[in-house]
């Protein structure tokens, strides 16, 4: 099972992120967290130490450009990339691996067609891979979906909270997806508090989500001491547990 997870910047994406990936390997399956977010926070909540922090593919600016071939305005548009995984993926805890994709960040007018064209090679070639259960921690906002590089999903879930702004956001994200053809779309609340929190999700949205993470202080406190999120809230990982069977019901 392969899982784009998509919203608004500050809702809770990598929480979400590194409570379903430590679900999947509380059960025994050996998955892949991938982190595409150009502020990666995803190996500081599955435990690893900010000193062991990969450095970002999308960093890597001597790979990108030989592997991309770029000569002034002409690039290969189909890079190698099979052999990346195995140099990148660092171990993140028992059947969890990890890999800092990240995401170019280009300034002024210039074009980083040929860096990206590495990243989504090697992004299309993880989600097309039978064997591998990916979490995928995306891009704050919507325009990762208008480049339309995570159409190999198995699954989206757009995260929000109890607020108008993330739930605009999902809105958008819904309806790109859409134009994509991508119909596998499901809203997570996270942070909620008690249920008015999830009546106004419920109304504001008018979706019913198919994943309800509550606040956690357990996991506020793991973060800060730089511990693993998952496995410190048993209320967290039920919802991580069960989330991944309702879409494992849905595939």
């Amino acid at each position: 099972m392969k899982i784009a997870i998509c919203g608004k910047g500050g809702v809770g994406k990598s929480t979400v992120s590194a409570l379903l990936a430590g679900a999947m390997a509380a059960s025994g399956r050996k998955v892949l967290a991938i982190d595409a977010d150009p502020s990666p926070h995803l190996a500081r909540l599955l435990g690893i130490s900010e000193e062991d922090v990969p450095v970002p593919i999308a960093r890597m600016k001597e790979l990108l450009q030989e592997r991309s071939q770029r000569n002034g305005p002409f690039y290969n548009m189909n890079p190698k990339v099979d052999d990346l995984p195995a140099r990148f993926m660092k171990e993140a805890g028992p059947n969890i691996r990890l890999m800092v994709l990240g995401a170019i960040q280009q300034g002024g007018a210039g074009c980083a067609c040929a860096e990206n064209a590495v990243l989504r090679n090697l992004l299309n070639m993880l989600l097309l891979s039978p064997d591998e259960e990916i979490i995928l921690d995306m891009e704050a906002g919507v325009e990762h979906l208008g480049r339309g590089t995570i159409a190999g999903a198995d699954h989206i879930l757009i995260v929000v909270q109890p607020y108008r702004g993330s739930i605009e956001t999902a809105g958008r994200i819904d309806q790109l997806a859409k134009d994509l053809g991508i119909k596998s779309l499901q809203l997570v609340a996270n942070g909620v508090m008690d249920q008015e929190d999830l009546e106004f999700i419920k109304d504001a949205s008018g979706v019913e989500p198919i994943g309800i993470f509550p606040a956690s202080k357990e996991v506020r406190r793991a973060e800060r001491n730089g511990q693993p999120i998952y496995g410190v809230d048993p209320e967290l990982d039920r919802a991580a547990a069960d989330l991944l069977d309702r879409l494992a019901a849905t595939t």
